[in-house]
């Protein structure tokens, strides 16, 4: 089995058959087993240290009444209940006034490979579900406000003619690498930092099957025809709603075409290359923390 990438968690319970359960969500509020995960405007809260800081339910030091939001996103392995609260509504002196001098609220795509695995996908999982909150404050059926309900899981119109069920949502992006012997195809985008460079990707439209919006993204934005296409693995990618599929694949043609608009160049770069990349602002590969360097990290060191 392939080690999981950054932001999954495969040993959460996520407790689903307990989100209807208002009493039992109301004592795991203030149990001793629950820690509490604060998010403030996107952003975690961390030690000097990157290191996330959360607090024991019994000791809450008043973050759920100030909290606009609570998500239960379940169990780990050794029975600690988590759960998420988003503070948005907080002012930045309040906020402040919470923090000692050594605490910062930071982005998580600047703390999260600095973190262990299962946490940083507890925070992954708390960004992703407060930023479907924030989206779905209103129904997008007749217009009428939402509240929470199932624990965080759902929100319901708050129209009785209307009532329609609002559930959490991840949108499906397909992304990956193509392979022409011991060339793979990389491309980047204006708005990426200066020299990055990473693997094609787009998303899923409706409809469409996952392989074919993978020679379809690659078609349009680089002009290269793919065969072999397989499945690689995924990746939750809370930034900020996706699901991201990888696929391996094999060019068919080499003669790139950037459409300039999603991509302003693309390239073949040898295996050689991209294993002595200077990783500077003329050349790097993406951050470690994506699956678009996992792609690229295990082509490289294929046999």
């Amino acid at each position: 089995m392939k080690k999981p990438n950054f932001y999954s968690y495969q040993g959460l319970d996520r407790l689903d058959r307990f989100r209807d359960d208002q009493d039992w969500f109301a004592d795991v509020l203030q149990s001793n087993r629950t820690r509490l995960l604060p998010l403030w405007r996107n952003q975690h809260w961390v030690t000097a240290l990157n290191q996330p800081i959360s607090f024991p339910a019994d000791e809450d030091p008043g973050l759920i009444t100030q909290a606009t939001e609570c998500v239960l996103l379940g169990s780990d392995q050794s029975g600690t209940t988590w759960i998420a609260l988003d503070i948005s509504q907080l002012a930045q002196p309040e906020v402040a006034a919470l923090q000692e001098e050594t605490h910062d609220f930071r982005d998580l795509r600047t703390v999260g490979p600095l973190i262990d695995r299962q946490t940083g996908a507890l925070l992954a999982h708390a960004r992703a579900m407060m930023h479907w909150h924030r989206q779905h404050r209103y129904c997008g059926k007749c217009g009428s406000e939402t509240t929470s309900a199932r624990a965080g899981h759902l929100r319901v119109c708050s129209n009785p003619e209307c009532g329609k069920l609002h559930h959490p949502r991840t949108d499906p992006a397909v992304i990956m690498l193509v392979q022409d012997g011991d060339y793979c195809l990389l491309g980047r985008q204006p708005s990426w930092p200066p020299g990055m460079h990473s693997t094609l990707a787009g998303f899923v439209e409706p409809g469409e099957r996952l392989e074919d919006a993978v020679a379809r993204e690659v078609d349009e934005e680089a002009g290269i025809a793919i065969t072999d296409i397989e499945y690689y693995a995924s990746q939750p990618w809370p930034f900020p709603s996706s699901i991201m599929l990888g696929f391996y694949a094999t060019a068919v043609t080499t003669d790139i075409q950037v459409d300039g608009i999603e991509l302003e160049s693309a390239g073949w770069f040898h295996r050689d290359q991209l294993l002595n990349s200077p990783e500077n602002e003329q050349f790097h590969l993406p951050r470690r923390d994506s699956i678009s360097w996992r792609l690229i990290e295990s082509w490289m060191h294929q046999s």
